[in-house]
């Protein structure tokens, strides 16, 4: 089976962690296995200092994994290498229905174009990418030859993603 990607896109302030939170309910609620892949801009760190795996880190571990019975991590450090690859993170994922890819704007898998009228970018993404197949906005759109819904509308996308993707309980 293909892995099925489908991506959230947009500028800075768009509502592209909002979209991609309510499309996990929804997708989940009906009983689909969801991942998620989170594009950061910056330097982020996940891990707090002074606890034992950010000790571990910050002596040179290029690999930490906290582990409970609860949940786990896998932190790597790059300490200077190349970001990896979309890909490569998605072949380190478990198996799963379909992963929703939030960011990554100039990747070659189907998205969404999340746009808020509050975005610190007005400038439409959907013209210059012919893998955004739908955008999702909270102000009127006209002019787009690709479906445009409603922002809030989440079941209305999630029943478009699972159609576009294949994703189908049949």
């Amino acid at each position: 089976m293909t892995q099925r990607v489908f991506g959230i896109t947009g500028w800075k302030n768009s509502g592209k962690t909002t979209l991609t939170e309510r499309l996990v309910a929804t997708l989940t609620a009906r009983g689909w296995r969801v991942s998620t892949v989170k594009h950061a801009h910056h330097a982020f760190d996940i891990d707090k200092e002074g606890t034992d795996s950010f000790r571990h880190r910050k002596a040179g571990a290029g690999e930490v994994a906290i582990v409970s019975g609860t949940r786990w991590a896998l932190m790597h450090e790059l300490r200077g290498d190349d970001e990896p690859r979309l890909e490569d993170i998605l072949a380190r994922l478990s198996p799963c229905d379909i992963v929703l890819v939030e960011g990554y704007k100039r990747e070659h898998h189907l998205k969404i174009e999340a746009r808020r009228s509050e975005a610190k970018n007005g400038a439409p993404l959907s013209v210059n990418d012919p893998q955004i197949v739908a955008i999702a906005a909270d102000h009127p759109v006209t002019g787009e030859t690709i479906l445009v819904f409603d922002l809030d509308d989440i079941a209305a996308i999630a029943d478009f993603i699972e159609k576009v993707t294949g994703l189908s309980k049949a």
